[in-house]
């Protein structure tokens, strides 16, 4: 998947590219409008929670950190005398997924609060009152939407594209 990324005028405009993009059967799932707070965006889909906040960069830094340290205390624990009854790899493992789970749940209570770092070229623009459309489309489609939307919209600017997306969001 990549995400690619454009900046309307206005709301008017990223209606018009919002249902350019629905014809190029791009699914109302995998596009998000983000605007000005205050901008009525009417019947336009939203960004959610995971396009506007670090929310998905903080749950990977968090399970990778805790990943390592709960790593860390199971090699500590089957270092300690009296452990040896519990298999050493059980503990390992299990302190590696419990420190995996906690380090997500805890990066993501300050990831959701954070705006989104991938975002933070557009700020200006969106506080100037343009539109921000980010659609998600199949790699091998992506080339063609963003032209066919170059030659159909021309008040609408091409930002390019993000080309490592998460999948679930």
């Amino acid at each position: 998947m990549r995400r690619l990324f454009f900046l309307a005028p206005d709301v008017q405009s990223a209606h018009d590219l919002v249902d350019s993009l629905l014809l190029e059967r791009v699914p109302e799932s995998r596009i998000h409008v983000l605007a000005r707070e205050g901008t009525p965006l009417s019947d336009l889909p939203e960004a959610g929670i995971a396009q506007r906040s670090d929310l998905i960069p903080a749950l990977e830094r968090g399970a990778a950190a805790g990943g390592i340290a709960g790593g860390l205390a199971g090699l500590v624990a089957i270092a300690l005398p009296g452990m040896t009854i519990i298999p050493a790899g059980g503990i390992v493992i299990a302190l590696v997924a419990a420190g995996a789970l906690v380090g997500s749940w805890a990066s993501s209570l300050v990831g959701v609060s954070v705006d989104s770092s991938r975002l933070e070229r557009f700020r200006e623009a969106i506080a100037g009152g343009q539109v921000l459309i980010m659609a998600d489309v199949h790699a091998e489609h992506a080339e063609r939407i963003e032209r066919k939307v170059r030659e159909s919209r021309p008040a609408v600017r091409s930002e390019g594209m993000d080309p490592d997306i998460p999948m679930f969001p």
